[in-house]
């Protein structure tokens, strides 16, 4: 099980941290995705992280803003997202799978979303 949080209002420029924390004992063997789906619009992969921490892959649209990261003692991971655009409104989810992909469709595990708004 997955619950994600930590959004909120932020101003454009802002920051914020999303966590997703997971209950069981084999969060390590998970890569686990940050996906985000803004109103109107479908879901799209936001960045992944592999079961070790060692990968991981950012969207395009976010890189250089966004950091992914884990904590496997803490069986959570991170999103740290800096630089906050109005685009980047979106209900955020996060997501397990055994593979690393950026393909919404191949996770089967996901959390209840958290949602980021970001004022111009």
């Amino acid at each position: 099980q997955l619950q994600a949080y930590g959004g909120g209002l932020v101003q454009a420029g802002g920051s914020l941290r999303l966590s997703c924390a997971a209950s069981g004992r084999t969060f390590s063997r998970y890569v686990m995705g940050w996906f985000r789906q803004a109103p109107g619009k479908e879901r799209e992969f936001v960045a992944y992280i592999s079961g070790s921490g060692r990968s991981a892959y950012i969207a395009d649209s976010v890189r250089g803003r966004f950091t992914i990261s884990r904590d496997n003692a803490k069986s959570t991971v991170y999103l740290q997202m800096n630089s906050l655009k109005p685009e980047d409104t979106a209900v955020y989810y996060c997501a397990a799978d055994m593979t690393l992909s950026d393909d919404a469709q191949n996770y089967d595990n996901w959390g209840q979303g958290t949602e980021v708004t970001v004022s111009s």
